[in-house]
């Protein structure tokens, strides 16, 4: 986990019962993410991680959503090169441009910030197999801020299973 993000974990774990007695359950928690604004990218991971150990379920998906319409998340091999390279392509996607019917409305100069974190989504599911994540080697959960100020993001991750 990277300087700035940290965990929360609000006391949230729902358990019910469905049919052929499995134990159903849900865990949510919070983390939070410092951003230095448009570009920066962060691995939250290990920290996603730490919220599926927390929830004691073994067998299920982890949905990692960030709220906010102008930051995203997803997974790449989280490595300086694609950390270049992926918020350098959005720029060319959608570059930065008061053309745009945000800037028209708002002139808030983020009107790409927007489009680029809806292109990329707001949310992620992962499997959870044997109380862990199930990512590839080189697959890591990132945390993109498309905003053009810093800010403090709060990204839910809600753990569902058994």
């Amino acid at each position: 986990m990277r300087a700035g993000a940290r965990h929360r974990q609000p006391p949230s774990v729902l358990a019910g019962s469905v049919p052929g007695n499995l134990v159903y359950m849900i865990h949510q928690a919070s983390i939070t993410v410092s951003t230095s604004g448009h570009r920066d990218m962060h691995d939250i991971t290990d920290a996603v991680a730490r919220v599926v150990a927390a929830s004691g379920i073994r067998t299920g998906l982890a949905h990692v959503f960030n709220i906010g319409s102008t930051a995203a998340v997803g997974t790449i091999e989280f490595e300086p090169g694609l950390q270049e390279d992926l918020p350098e392509l959005l720029d060319k996607l959608i570059p930065p441009s008061r053309h745009y019917g945000h800037e028209q409305a708002w002139q808030d100069g983020n009107g790409h910030s927007h489009l680029q974190a809806s292109w990329l989504g707001p949310d992620l599911t992962v499997p959870v197999r044997e109380g862990r994540l199930a990512l590839g080697t080189w697959q890591q959960i990132f945390h993109l801020e498309c905003d053009v100020k810093p800010r403090r993001r709060e990204i839910v991750v809600t753990v569902m299973g058994e």
